[in-house]
Formats: structure tokens, C-alpha cells, sequence
């Protein structure tokens, strides 16, 4: 079984380069320059970058990366995910440069949606500068935040992640869009091996811009309070009301990216102890707070 360290960085795809790159620098907070072989670096801490953006004709996520400690997890992940039938690419060294690590391996899971596993991070350990004043992100050993991806071949994606991937369930929510007379679309939280409550949420429906959002966490509330202000003030499409979620603890709002998905931005996640930990189903996603209904509002 693979021994999955944490998200890595998140690879996204834009029509217009200047859109993401005003967003990054003047809303997130983050540090941007143009990528050596194209498209856009965003740099959250002292990695060279945890978004990578390209230019492309759709504005969509494109793939999800995560980190394994060294060569030899590299290739017991690669050897788990073979053993399992699942087809895996070796990025070529051009690929491999593009995102500054020594190997990457590419599959696809059940659900279409596209993953890179890399080991040996190249970094000049630049000091993060955020041009907005955001003193820093959580990130280090627990990964950059965590990702919530389409899954509508729900039950084989989970047997991968679970059973060959390593990671582990951490709670479940059983979403019921049209009442509690309607289908339940599931949506299962899912950690790997740190303490973040979960770096990966696996939802049973599709999303065109083939992500639901992707969090990423500061260190105080005043910064989350300070994002919301330049959400408005660059008129950036809100999708939820400020609110507290009840499985992470997160204190979050939600916003439109500019290829599609949504961008969680929060304070305050939980970091678990997996050895004292209870699975549950929890019944409601926050416990006050986050109206999505907002979102809806803005798209009518």
C-alpha cells in the first residue's frame, strides 16, 4: 500500500493568465511569477509554487499531486497502484521539471479525474512575500490544504484511494440536494498519513470544471476577515457565506476561481490524532453559517 504524505500542489488550467494571476496576488495573497517553461507559479510558502496555472481553451482543474517522503515510496506507490491494474505514465523529464521534482508517476482514477505522485521537491527556499501583506499558510507537514473531486464511479474510487492509496476515512456526509425525499449523493472525507483532517473529499456527482473547491488555510481569523474585503473589492463571484464546518472546525468562506472550481479559504482546521479518532456521519455540513444558496444567487 502507498504511503501518501500529503497534497502537494493542485495543477489548473486558464483561458486568460492575467485573470488568475490578478486573483492570486490581490485576493488569495499569494505570490505569483511566470513558470519556466509557461503559465503561472503560485506560491503559498517556500516551495516554488502549490498552483500551478497553464494556459489552455477551458477554464478547469486539471490534475491533483501528491508527495511521497522518497525514492523508495515513489516506488511502492507506483508498484501498489500496477499491482492494483491501474495504469501509470512516468512523467517525462521535461514534466518532471515543469514541477520541480526528481520523478512523478500519472494515473487516472475510476472517476476520470487526473493524480501525479512525486517525490524530491527542488526548492531555493525563497522567503514567502505575500504582495498583500497575508503573513503565511498552513502548510508544511500536513500538505497545502485539500481538494474535494468529482467521483461519479463513487464506490471504485474509494476501494482505490482506500485500499491501494492508503488513505484513510475520516468522516462521511450523505448529501441530499432535493430534500429528504430525494437521491442521497454521498461525500466522504478522506485523510492520508499527517494530521489534517482531510487533504481529499471524494463527491458523488459531477462538476464541470472537474473540481468541487480547493482549500487552502491561513493562520488567523483577521486574515480570512481581510480576504473577504478584497473578495468584494475586486468584485470576485462569492459562492458562501462565512461559516464554521462541522467535521474540520474550519472558519471558511468560498469564492469562484477563475478556471471554474471554487477556493475555500479558512482558518482554524482541526489536526488529528488518527489513533484516537471515530469515524461518524455527520448531518449538516457547518455548524453555522455557509449559505451556498449565495452562489446560486450570483449565477442568476
Amino acid at each position: 500500500m502507498a504511503d501518501i504524505r500529503g497534497l502537494a500542489y493542485i495543477v489548473a488550467e486558464s483561458t486568460d493568465l492575467g485573470k488568475w494571476r490578478d486573483y492570486a496576488e490581490q485576493v488569495l495573497g499569494m505570490m505569483a511569477c511566470e513558470a519556466p517553461h509557461g503559465g503561472l507559479y503560485l506560491k503559498m510558502d517556500e516551495r516554488q509554487f502549490r498552483i500551478a496555472v497553464q494556459h489552455g481553451e477551458r477554464d478547469a482543474y486539471v490534475a491533483t499531486g501528491w508527495e511521497v517522503a522518497s525514492q523508495a515510496g515513489f516506488a511502492g506507490a507506483v508498484e501498489a497502484l500496477r499491482a492494483a491494474g491501474v495504469e501509470v505514465i512516468h512523467g517525462s523529464a521535461a514534466l518532471c521539471a515543469q514541477r520541480c521534482v526528481q520523478q512523478l508517476a500519472a494515473f487516472v482514477d475510476p472517476s476520470g479525474n487526473r493524480h501525479e505522485i512525486v517525490w524530491g521537491f527542488q526548492s531555493a527556499f525563497r522567503h514567502f512575500a505575500s504582495p498583500v501583506g497575508v503573513a503565511r499558510f498552513i502548510t508544511g507537514d500536513i500538505g497545502m490544504g485539500h481538494v474535494v473531486l468529482p467521483a461519479t464511479a463513487f464506490e471504485a474510487t474509494m476501494r482505490l484511494f482506500c485500499e491501494v492509496l492508503g488513505f484513510g476515512l475520516s468522516d462521511m456526509f450523505n448529501f441530499k440536494p432535493a430534500g429528504e425525499d430525494g437521491p442521497t449523493l454521498p461525500i466522504y472525507f478522506l485523510h492520508c498519513n499527517n494530521g489534517r483532517h482531510h487533504s481529499l473529499a471524494l463527491a458523488g456527482f459531477a462538476v464541470p470544471s472537474g473540481c468541487v473547491h480547493l482549500m487552502v488555510e491561513v493562520e488567523s481569523m483577521a486574515e480570512v476577515g481581510r480576504a473577504m474585503d478584497r473578495m468584494a473589492a475586486h468584485a470576485v463571484p462569492q459562492s458562501s457565506t462565512l461559516g464554521q464546518h462541522t467535521n474540520d472546525k474550519v472558519i471558511s468562506f468560498y469564492m469562484k476561481s477563475p478556471s471554474g472550481f471554487d477556493v475555500e479559504f479558512g482558518y482554524g482546521g482541526t489536526v488529528v490524532d488518527w489513533a484516537s479518532h471515530i469515524t461518524h456521519e455527520f448531518t449538516q455540513v457547518s455548524l453555522w453559517g455557509h449559505d451556498f444558496s449565495i452562489g446560486q444567487k450570483g449565477q442568476q
